[in-house]
């Protein structure tokens, strides 16, 4: 349907336009919703119907001398008033459609591309009027252009090596900085420039080329065919010198990283060839260490100018995209921590893509959709999709359904720069393009650099296979190298000699480095280590911090949950919650809630920066912690634990995105660069940190052993069989205690509030820093059975193991060990019952697994009582597996499990068979 005038006419009545509908109801969308944002012919072509708009251009048009038109000159002007909407129309249409015929694709260089709606004919022109004279209202600069000009300008801009996607963004602002800067004319770099491009070219091919001939069969998921990634690297990190960028962090995958790490991090070419010749001292990583183009690395760039910046890439796993968000959150903690944080972004995230895993990898959107998010703002990330076109040996016809690779960045109304790898001086404008922009508008920006696969997947694949029509046209190609080579000294730019002798001088370093590395002798691998008994015995020797605080302190605290500014209206229904916290210190029935609040609280008085993110996580899933307030009336915010003090740390509580994968590995990479803050993420059901899950597997739960990566995330996960379902009952206890060993994380269930006090504090004060996993109640928080003194608080330590004092240890036949919320049905049952023959013990930290404290417990006891371990999981679930072991070395005799029967689901859909199963559990135990 064509577009409706103010008047309610269709815009194109009573006028054969020959215009492309699309583009004239796209321009008065923009119209509307705001004029200055459409050119000036067409603002003038919609200001009124075209009756009136033929009178306007008649009764305004003169001839030369001034006098008035005649009919047949009125014709005329008619005629060139409609071919001056056509012409701005055709612009309008290049800067929509032109990447489409934009020569970016190297493998089909020289091919001449069309498309049906650029032509002239489609916008009513003819070549009878290439020679005419146009207002074109400021485009390439110009106020008036030869329609021939025009058309040259607009091939330059939108059709030659790259082609720009930007009209999809909503700000004028940004749609007409982008369009300034593609449509002015490009200047050809001078020599300096050009010696550079090639230096980085020849530097990226030798290298490659080098392993290949030395590493014959070794996969190293080569560069070759992308090498202009190195230019537009180099280009980036040169423009970010000097603009207000201290550091860059990059984040990829393995396509192109070792050629990354020695050509742009400067990670040494002797230690590259050691991995390749295995030669590494595994005594140098805790662990077991990981395949060489996993590895990060830091360092720092350096321009053939002088000018440096430090850079540095971030280990990964190939979980491909999942790098993505652990990079960003590693920049906002750098850019946290930084005295001159705030707005200035001092760091720049780059991220590096495989345009398959682009396309296919829902992590992908995840990380965009973070990026103007107030919690995970890094002022904009320089995406960089290497685009092989290929995913492993999978076409893109059979591996998206988008007409790019890079459409999801639409969705954040990211501009997309589509560009010939083949073509490095472009590669160099569009990253400086892009930077630029970054600074600009803190935002997000993609450079789809596009280029091909010289090998396969990895070099041991024959991709003719699959693609063998591609890889004929692969084979006949020069390299970039090269072929920029010819250009220059085609051209007269450089001299041969300049090319080849760089060149030579490249390779004979790498021989060098090579012949070095062949020298050094192979170091012997230790003696394997017994990893339990010595994580026993490290756990033994570690020094307990001190987290017992002041009553002083704790009131310091809590008196900041009522101190709220001055008018500031807080919810009728959350006030009493808040004005109960202080009563709770008098009283000594300290809960949840509060005890965490004093907890962090606490930390920030010491001097530890705290940050807390989830599902609304400021709330809290059940409305306990209430940590940022909103005003009943006006709507503004406030943060209790803001108002400590001066001298206090910060405190950033954060709503995220509904997502898990992507949230949990920028918590994860916000701990890396923060090991001085406690860094806490909660989900809002424990079971969906199943979403999460290769973030667990890859990076919490393996990253030391693998990179002697230490991390200090702290996952909460509300756990708890209460009759809500499978899906809201289970944080999964299992999958954590099946990842552990070696002493990797702490995971941790504590049933009573000022453990957890302790909990939290240990992790933020402990010398020692690794992920810890809290299995947080839901009916235990405001359960009056499960609430702490202060002087819990302000007296003792975490308590691994919760012994039972009441019981009278002569009398004892059965000792019941359990963990978190069943330990207040058998404790209500045993007294109700009056049954004083049963013990219960309270397991607090299931790993590391408390072997003495336990063991002290268990030898109070009678040597012939019988020992059971109580879980509400399914017998195939919850810790029994884990701890089954455990518990029966340290007794001596079987144990029992007491359980609901193996199941796959962890809980029941009704409520009321979930009470009887409940029931049955707790009798059973006695039984």
């Amino acid at each position: 349907m064509a577009s409706q005038s103010h008047a309610g006419q269709p815009l194109l009545h009573g006028l054969e336009f020959g215009i492309n509908e699309w583009l004239v109801d796209e321009q008065y969308e923009r119209y509307l919703n705001d004029p200055g944002s459409v050119d000036r012919t067409w603002r003038e072509f919609f200001t009124s119907p075209i009756p009136a708009a033929r009178r306007e251009a008649r009764n305004g048009a003169t001839n030369a001398q001034g006098s008035q038109e005649g009919p047949e000159s009125q014709d005329s002007t008619d005629e060139a008033a409609v071919k001056a909407v056509r012409v701005a129309a055709l612009i309008d249409a290049y800067r929509v459609r032109g990447h489409l015929v934009a020569d970016t694709d190297p493998l089909t260089a020289g091919r001449v591309a069309a498309h049906p709606e650029l032509d002239l004919p489609a916008f009513g022109l003819r070549n009878e009027d290439l020679q005419r004279e146009f207002v074109v209202d400021g485009f390439a600069g110009q106020a008036t252009m030869t329609l021939r000009h025009v058309l040259n300008a607009l091939q330059e801009s939108y059709c030659r090596s790259v082609g720009t996607e930007y009209m999809h963004i909503q700000s004028f602002q940004e749609r007409r900085w982008v369009q300034q800067r593609i449509e002015s004319p490009q200047p050809r770099p001078d020599v300096a420039e050009q010696l550079q491009i090639l230096y980085r070219l020849g530097a990226a091919e030798a290298f490659e080329t080098f392993l290949q001939t030395k590493y014959v069969g070794q996969k190293r998921y080569s560069l070759e065919g992308g090498e202009s990634a190195i230019v537009l690297l180099d280009a980036l990190l040169l423009r970010s010198i000097g603009h207000g960028v201290k550091e860059a962090v990059i984040g990829m995958a393995h396509r192109g990283r070792l050629n990354v790490l020695a050509n742009i991090i400067g990670k040494s070419y002797a230690e590259i060839f050691h991995e390749f010749e295995d030669a590494v001292d595994i005594r140098s990583v805790q662990g077991s260490g990981d395949v060489k183009y996993h590895l990060g690395a830091e360092g720092t760039y350096r321009a053939l100018d002088g000018g440096t910046i430090a850079v540095c890439v971030v280990a990964n796993p190939s979980h491909l995209e999942l790098v993505g968000p652990v990079a960003q959150g590693v920049v906002r903690a750098k850019q946290d921590g930084a005295a001159d944080g705030g707005e200035t972004f001092p760091v720049l995230p780059i991220a590096v893509h495989g345009d398959a895993a682009f396309a296919g990898q829902g992590v992908v959107f995840e990380t965009l959709n973070m990026s103007q998010l107030p919690g995970y703002r890094t002022g904009g990330t320089v995406h960089i999709v290497i685009n092989n076109q290929l995913g492993f040996t999978t076409s893109p016809a059979n591996g998206r359904s988008s007409a790019y690779a890079t459409d999801v960045a639409r969705t954040v109304q990211a501009p997309i720069f589509h560009v010939n790898a083949d073509d490095p001086e472009a590669v160099v404008r569009v990253a400086r393009l892009a930077f630029d922009y970054r600074q600009a508008f803190h935002k997000d920006v993609v450079v789809d650099l596009i280029c091909y696969r010289r090998h396969g997947h990895s070099e041991v694949d024959d991709p003719s296979i699959t693609q063998p029509a591609m890889y004929d046209r692969i084979g006949a190609r020069a390299s970039v190298r090269k072929l920029y080579a010819e250009a220059l000294v085609r051209r007269g730019d450089i001299a041969e000699r300049q090319v080849e002798g760089a060149l030579r001088d490249y390779q004979g370093h790498l021989e060098r480095a090579f012949a070095q590395t062949r020298a050094l002798p192979v170091p012997r691998s230790p003696k394997p280590v017994n990893h339990m008994n010595a994580v026993d015995a490290r756990h033994a020797a570690a020094p307990r911090a001190a987290t017992a605080i002041t009553e002083a302190a704790a009131r310091h605290v809590i008196a900041s949950q009522t101190a709220v500014p001055e008018g500031f209206t807080v919810h009728a229904r959350v006030l009493p919650q808040l004005q109960r916290r202080t009563t709770m210190l008098d009283v000594g029935s300290i809960d949840w809630a509060t005890a965490e609040t004093l907890a962090i609280g606490s930390l920030l008085l010491d001097g530890v920066a705290v940050r807390l993110a989830g599902q609304d996580s400021r709330r809290g899933t059940f409305g306990q912690r209430h940590a940022v307030l909103t005003d009943r009336r006006t709507g503004l915010e406030h943060t209790p634990l803001s108002s400590l003090g001066s001298r206090a740390a910060g405190f950033a509580p954060y709503d995220s995105m509904l997502s898990e994968l992507g949230a949990v590995a920028f918590e994860y990479g916000y701990s890396l660069a923060r090991p001085d803050a406690l860094v806490l993420w909660e989900a809002q059901f424990g079971d969906f940190a199943n979403g999460a899950q290769s973030v667990i597997d890859e990076y919490i739960a393996s990253s030391e052993q693998k990179w002697g990566q230490r991390s200090g995330v702290t996952l909460l996960l509300p756990h708890g069989l209460e009759g809500q379902g499978p899906d809201h009952s289970s944080g999964r206890i299992e999958r954590f205690l099946q990842l552990c060993a070696q002493e990797n994380m702490t995971v941790a269930m504590p049933s009573l509030p000022g453990n957890y006090f302790h909990l939290l504090r240990q992790q933020a004060l402990g010398e020692r820093r690794r992920p810890l996993v809290v299995f947080t109640p839901k009916s235990m928080l405001r359960s009056k059975a499960a609430t702490s003194g202060l002087k819990e608080l302000t007296m003792g330590a975490f308590r691994a193991v919760i012994p039972d004092e009441t019981a009278d240890t002569a009398r004892i036949r059965r000792v019941l060990v359990c963990s978190g919320k069943v330990y207040y049905d058998l404790e209500a049952h045993r007294r109700s019952a009056g049954l004083s023959d049963t013990a219960i013990v309270r397991l607090e930290r299931l790993y590391p697994f408390p072997t003495e404290e336990f063991g002290a417990e268990l030898a109070r006891f009678p040597g012939g009582a019988e020992v059971r371990w109580v879980q509400e999981e399914p017998e195939n679930q919850g810790a029994w597996s884990f701890v089954g072991p455990h518990v029966h070395r340290l007794a001596g005799r079987p144990v029992a499990c007491v359980s609901r029967p193996q199941a796959p689901a962890p809980a029941v859909g009704s409520a009321r068979r979930h009470a009887g199963e409940q029931q049955d559990l707790v009798m059973s135990a006695f039984h």
